[in-house]
């Protein structure tokens, strides 16, 4: 079955349950900015982050910084629209992430 979009509070709910995340409402995505000590460890989380993507055939945009992590992710094939994918997708990023030592 096809993703279907969120409704706004559904997508609210899934906020709820991802401290630090946010709903871009104008560019309809979901963004975390994640901080780290050293660059090293932002780039290794960019790898880490790259293998769950594949597993999961779901991609987000990564930005990386000296020493940051910028994600925002949305799902193109229903028209840029949040769906359960993108709340899965940044769930398993959030479960990560302190083992990099983001914050």
């Amino acid at each position: 079955m096809a993703p279907q979009p969120l409704t706004p509070e559904e997508i609210e709910s899934a906020l709820a349950e991802l401290p630090g995340w946010e709903w871009d409402r104008e560019r309809n995505l979901l963004k975390r900015s994640y901080s780290f000590a050293r660059h090293l460890q932002a780039a290794a989380m960019v790898i880490h982050v790259a293998r769950i993507q594949d597993e999961s055939d779901h991609h987000a945009d990564l930005l990386l910084g000296y020493n940051t992590l910028g994600v925002s992710v949305n799902t193109h094939s229903v028209g840029g629209k949040v769906t359960e994918r993108d709340v899965r997708l940044a769930r398993r990023i959030e479960e990560i992430a302190p083992a990099h030592g983001a914050r």
